[in-house]
């Protein structure tokens, strides 16, 4: 019966289901895995980034992205879908920053990309995006980290720690076992690796992961390839 309802975004099935989101969403759970955990001072985001030619320039693509000062993102599923989020959340970041000459609270960014997100959801001639994201900041005013996932459907998720991708139910069933509220940021960035560790095939190297960090008193930072090699040295 769902077939029927399949290849209309704007058409629920009887069974109350928007199809095309639940593909959207399998999009997502096939891509590559990302780990998001919130330490007592500050956010770690990580994830796989594997290149299908050795001959591409893996200085020219990045997945953990700086949308301000103090908050990044990261996403599992379609990269180009992920590109036009990036860019819209910048803009809607600068617009704030116009209007009240301060920077966008994490919140507030991760409401406004949801929003957009939920757009392509009732609208004909469009698709859902093919991406979930996870979004880290810290706030200066609230003095306090944020760890926020968006998906397809505009709905928005705070969470401690979490995974998502392909196998992240092993990875959220790892972070269960390893969180605690109390872990600092150089201990999480070490569960991150170990996370993506329990999906990932071949021999892990600084070139075929990306991690990014966030914390008190720094702008949110992409690690360097050296900086990763060092973490991974000591996983």
């Amino acid at each position: 019966m769902s077939e029927r309802y399949s290849f209309s975004l704007t058409t629920f099935s009887p069974s109350g289901k928007l199809v095309q989101i639940e593909y959207a969403l399998a999009a997502v759970a096939s891509g590559a895995p990302s780990v998001g955990i919130k330490a007592k001072d500050g956010v770690v985001l990580a994830t796989e980034k594997k290149q299908k030619s050795i001959l591409y320039d893996d200085t020219t693509i990045h997945k953990v992205e700086q949308i301000t000062n103090n908050i990044g993102m990261v996403y599992s599923g379609m990269g180009p879908d992920y590109r036009v989020l990036v860019k819209a959340a910048r803009k809607l970041a600068q617009q704030y920053q116009l209007t009240y000459s301060e920077d966008i609270p994490t919140v507030q960014l991760v409401q406004r990309v949801a929003n957009v997100m939920q757009e392509y959801t009732q609208q004909g001639g469009v698709r859902p995006f093919g991406v979930s994201l996870l979004i880290a900041g810290w706030d200066v005013d609230e003095d306090r980290p944020y760890l926020y996932q968006c998906d397809p459907s505009g709905a928005y998720f705070a969470w401690k720690a979490t995974a998502m991708g392909k196998n992240h139910t092993n990875g959220k069933t790892f972070l269960e076992k390893r969180y605690s509220e109390e872990v600092g940021l150089e201990d999480a960035v070490q569960t991150a690796i170990l996370t993506l560790k329990e999906s990932f095939e071949g021999q892990m190297t600084e070139d075929n992961i990306e991690i990014g960090i966030c914390k008190k008193g720094s702008p949110f930072k992409r690690l360097t390839s050296s900086e990763v090699k060092d973490y991974l040295a000591q996983s």
